[in-house]
């Protein structure tokens, strides 16, 4: 048997984020792409493999020719936030098995400005076909399938609606350490409580921002690191999972398919929870948040009310500091934004975050770090285990 090669990230970077109202998405998927490439050190001629989704008719021919690349390895799989993680395990398994060297993941997006513009609306629904020809005639929009869920968790637990509203509050306290964050001014449980409803329980700071933003990921095999200038970050363990199409077939409520990529992601690393230092996870509303973090197996199910209401999710004397770039709810969020994730969680790991920096008890840096992004409507997960250098 072939040994199978270890894989790294070794470069890790964004596009102009925020408000971009001068960029295509072609642009920020190429500035993206450039500067993790430059953050590597590497060059396009390095990059055998490529992964998109999202852009084009046909995602990664489309822009893997706007970049100027040829791969041989390509994965265009499209389920929602957690596409990213998911190709990253493909990517990882592609390099192991020596079937690529160099893999290459982009994003980017333009939904704030399209909306902006008139170039399209928000995105209430996913479409009327197939199973959600169930459920778009009732009104069944996207947000309110969340709500739904957030409000089951209340009934089964006792969960609190103020409890939500402080995973708002620490995300803001950790965007507010972010220069690069979309809003950083602190907000209060009562002010994220005082906000218009958009779908009860959550009112509008449960919900993330809209906006424009891309992101970019660059793994290899473990012969191309010492040809890198930054410090390797090593994929220890991925795992997904897909769990339903209608709202009908989701047999709980209160459990999240991470319950099965976690689970997986950590059992192939070789990791416990309680080992990780950091967190990074897909939070469109906050209730996913919450009920990510008991799926992971930081705390049992139907206590994550009670973890995320101590301040525990904070970069400054959190326990386990989450999203600390302020995440969806704060830093930005322009669409499927899984790879943003791992930009985070390996920025965080080589110690490159200035005043946001998570430091473990003694000073060091993180050595342990964990991407998980939900597509659709808790239908996908994947779940990324990272290791420092």
């Amino acid at each position: 048997m072939v040994a199978r090669r270890k894989v790294a990230v070794v470069g890790a970077a964004l596009s102009d984020c925020g408000r971009v109202d001068d960029a295509t998405p072609y642009a920020l998927h190429a500035q993206a792409a450039r500067r993790a490439l430059s953050d590597a050190g590497l060059d396009r001629t390095h990059v055998d493999g490529f992964a998109s989704a999202g852009l084009g008719t046909l995602a990664p021919v489309e822009v893997a020719a706007h970049l100027g690349l040829r791969p041989t390895w390509v994965d265009s799989t499209s389920v929602g936030g957690s596409t990213w993680e998911v190709m990253a395990a493909h990517a990882a398994d592609a390099i192991a098995a020596g079937h690529a060297r160099a893999v290459l993941l982009v994003y980017g997006s333009t939904a704030r400005a399209d909306v902006r513009a008139g170039r399209r609306t928000g995105t209430l629904s996913f479409g009327t076909r197939g199973p959600l020809q169930f459920e778009v005639p009732y009104g069944h929009t996207l947000i309110a399938k969340y709500a739904m869920a957030a409000r089951r968790h209340m009934i089964e637990y006792g969960t609190t609606i103020e409890q939500l509203a402080e995973v708002a509050v620490q995300a803001r306290a950790n965007a507010a350490l972010n220069p690069e964050a979309m809003f950083r001014t602190p907000v209060t449980v009562d002010e994220v409580l005082a906000g218009p409803v958009i779908a009860d329980p959550f009112t509008k700071l449960h919900c993330c921002v809209r906006s424009d933003g891309g992101a970019a990921v660059l793994l290899v095999a473990e012969e191309y690191v010492r040809d890198c200038r930054t410090s390797p970050v090593w994929v220890l363990g991925a795992g997904e999972c897909v769990s339903h199409a209608a709202m009908s077939e989701w047999p709980d409520f209160t459990v999240s398919p991470a319950a099965v990529s976690g689970r997986l992601a950590f059992e192939r690393a070789g990791v416990r929870p309680s080992e990780i230092d950091v967190a990074e996870i897909y939070d469109a509303f906050t209730y996913m948040t919450l009920v990510t973090l008991e799926d992971l197996g930081f705390c049992a199910k139907g206590e994550g009310g009670a973890f995320v209401e101590k301040g525990r999710l904070r970069v400054e004397g959190g326990e386990l500091p989450v999203n600390t770039d302020g995440g969806g709810l704060s830093a930005q969020h322009p669409g499927m934004r899984g790879l943003f994730l791992l930009v985070e969680a390996v920025r965080q790991l080589r110690g490159e975050c200035g005043e946001r920096q998570v430091r473990r008890g003694d000073g060091t840096l993180p050595r342990l770090a964990v991407a998980s992004g939900t597509g659709g409507w808790f239908c996908s997960s994947g779940t990324v285990v990272l290791g420092a250098g």
